[in-house]
């Protein structure tokens, strides 16, 4: 039997807006974590192009942490390995520009989750990969309005490490409903998702219905 074969569907890796009302996030959150498979969340909170203070990412992590361990979904803090440990995330998510790997897993301990955006290079995911980071994050596939992406990646990279390595890797940048059959079809283990769930005409749980009719549809195999 091939790997892809072997290899379990795709998940969700939700993303939050940069801006959020906690309280009302939240309602939006539970609706979307009821409505099917949903692996992780990234609390991505920005002030312009600046992350949001401390207290912002507090507020946030506290209305919506219980939600997600009540549905066994792990929680990650963008760019901020010390504010993962304060809060009691469950892990972090740097990019290239934030603290090192090696600063972020001498922050937070052997057992959380530490991923890290390696854009459409094979040499920064495999270097990530080594160092022992627990996924890579690969994109920008399509044009996004979250953040202005400096790089394009191709669904043909996913396949090549999907083939090769054992890390999982995320796909991310404006990815939908409707254009997701190409990166799951590759063989991504998780598609990051922000604007695709939370401004889905829909709504969020239709959204999370719809992107989970589609990993099951388009795996590989």
């Amino acid at each position: 039997m091939s790997k892809a074969n072997d290899k379990p569907p795709a998940r969700l890796y939700l993303i939050t807006p940069s801006v959020v009302e906690p309280a009302a996030f939240a309602e939006q959150l539970k609706a979307a974590l009821g409505a099917g498979d949903v692996a992780c969340l990234q609390l991505r909170l920005k002030e312009g192009e600046q992350p949001a203070s401390d207290n912002a990412f507090r507020r946030a992590a506290e209305a919506v942490l219980p939600l997600c361990h009540e549905h066994d979904v792990a929680l990650l803090i963008n760019d901020r390995p010390d504010l993962a440990v304060k809060l009691g995330a469950d892990g972090v998510h740097i990019g290239q520009q934030d603290a090192s790997y090696e600063e972020a897993r001498r922050l937070l301990g052997p057992d959380r989750i530490i991923g890290v955006t390696c854009h459409n290079s094979r040499h920064l995911a495999m270097e990530a990969a080594e160092a022992g980071a627990d996924y890579v994050a690969f994109g920008a596939f399509y044009p996004t309005t979250t953040k202005q992406p400096k790089f394009q990646a191709e669904p043909d990279l996913l396949a090549w490490w999907s083939e090769l390595m054992e890390v999982p890797c995320v796909a991310i940048g404006g990815i939908t409903v409707e254009n997701c059959a190409p990166l799951v079809a590759a063989g991504t283990d998780f598609l990051a998702v922000s604007a695709g769930v939370w401004g889905y005409p829909g709504g969020p749980a239709k959204a999370v219905k719809a992107f989970n009719e589609a990993i099951a549809k388009h795996r590989p195999g």
